[in-house]
């Protein structure tokens, strides 16, 4: 019986010496293993915590660089030749600031010298039949258009139609196996979402940069008539003026126009012409040789605070009309100076770029209620609306 207790008390030595190492050396190994159990789902928050706000909307389904090599073979460089004779008409020619801004290089030249100058910029392939979206800065006057494509073929192009009040313009190149840009929504376009910009800066070739969308609907910049720029911080350089602007999914939603700039190169300030207008411009050109707009015939301006709490107009927004054109639509329908349009069709009317667009929008021989104070009194014009005459500077 001794010799039994003094074997067990050996044995409990001995483990407690093991557990003692393993406790010191290994803790882990003394851990309880856990147990398999079915995933549980997670406590809901109690009504008191912070409040969140989960997104319906799905992730991007690709990278930037799947979105470029989608859209880049689309994308031109456009290259348009201009004799000295040519280029002199353009009243612009010689400020080296619309140079700058819009893209275009060139040699300085004696109105004698037959030698043609040189204009660089993008375009980007909207079509298997081979339209091109440009600039009408891009290729104004040009007598010769060749584009080429990012594969290194080369063709000449011709010019479909240009409309310059909305700086679009449409060409036309004769080749098979044309890549073609898909073209996005720009209902679907928000502030802050990812972009790219492709194009030719400086001839140095294809180039594609990033940002985001930084603004929705600029106006009043005085680079067109109708103006409902996308702003966007992707660096656009001169050269780039006619390329694209895409989407993360490398669908095309603006033609990059313009730059703000003191120097000539990017700052951060961009702006694309939306697809919608370019497409519906591209459709009038290539459908009947020109944009059919609707005119209603007023000098339009922004209205003033100033002049609304002077003349006690019970409206903070407005366009007021500061002359209108005899014998025009707006003039038979009763419309006066010093009237504030505030609605056309049922639409608010809040600024001039508004009024532009919307009454752009509506179909001519048709019929549109205007709505406008004169003074205290809310009026209600029937006015018949016309075919906006070309390059018409009044609306």
């Amino acid at each position: 019986m001794r010799r039994i207790w003094l074997i067990f008390a050996q044995s409990v030595t001995v483990a407690v010496a093991v557990v003692f190492v393993l406790g010191t050396f290994k803790p882990g190994w003394l851990q309880q293993t856990p147990r398999m159990a079915w995933p549980q789902t997670a406590p809901a928050a109690p009504a008191s915590g912070v409040p969140v706000q989960v997104s319906d909307d799905p992730l991007p389904t690709q990278p930037l660089s799947v979105a470029a090599r989608k859209a880049s073979p689309a994308v031109v460089s456009v290259t348009a030749s201009k004799t000295s004779k040519a280029n002199s008409a353009n009243p612009h020619a010689e400020d080296p600031w619309f140079r700058y801004f819009f893209g275009q290089r060139g040699n300085q030249q004696d109105a004698e010298d037959p030698q043609p100058q040189i204009g660089l910029g993008s375009g980007v392939i909207v079509s298997s039949e081979g339209y091109l979206l440009t600039n009408n800065h891009v290729v104004d006057g040009a007598d010769e258009i060749q584009v080429q494509l990012s594969d290194g073929r080369t063709a000449k192009a011709r010019l479909v139609g240009t409309d310059p009040e909305s700086d679009i313009a449409v060409l036309k190149v004769d080749l098979d196996r044309l890549p073609v840009v898909s073209l996005g929504r720009i209902d679907q376009v928000l502030v802050g979402d990812a972009v790219l910009a492709i194009g030719n800066p400086f001839n140095v070739g294809q180039t594609v940069t990033s940002g985001i969308v930084s603004a929705l609907g600029r106006s009043g910049l005085g680079l067109s008539t109708f103006e409902n720029f996308i702003q966007t911080d992707a660096a656009i350089n001169p050269g780039n003026s006619g390329g694209a602007l895409i989407d993360v999914n490398g669908n095309l939603i603006g033609i990059n126009t313009a730059i703000y700039s003191r120097s000539g190169g990017s700052m951060g300030i961009g702006f694309a012409i939306p697809i919608d207008l370019a497409q519906q411009v591209m459709n009038g050109l290539v459908r009947d040789g020109q944009v059919t707009r609707g005119w209603i015939g007023v000098q339009p301006r922004d209205l003033d605070p100033e002049f609304a709490q002077n003349f006690k107009i019970p409206v903070a927004e407005g366009v007021l009309i500061t002359g209108v054109l005899q014998d025009g639509p707006a003039s038979k329908a009763g419309m006066k100076p010093g009237d504030v349009v505030v609605r056309i069709a049922g639409q608010p009317i809040r600024n001039t770029a508004q009024l532009l667009n919307v009454v752009a929008a509506l179909k001519p021989q048709t019929d549109a209620v205007v709505g406008v104070l004169r003074g205290q009194q809310a009026v209600d014009l029937k006015v018949h609306i016309a075919q906006r005459p070309r390059q018409q500077t009044q609306q």
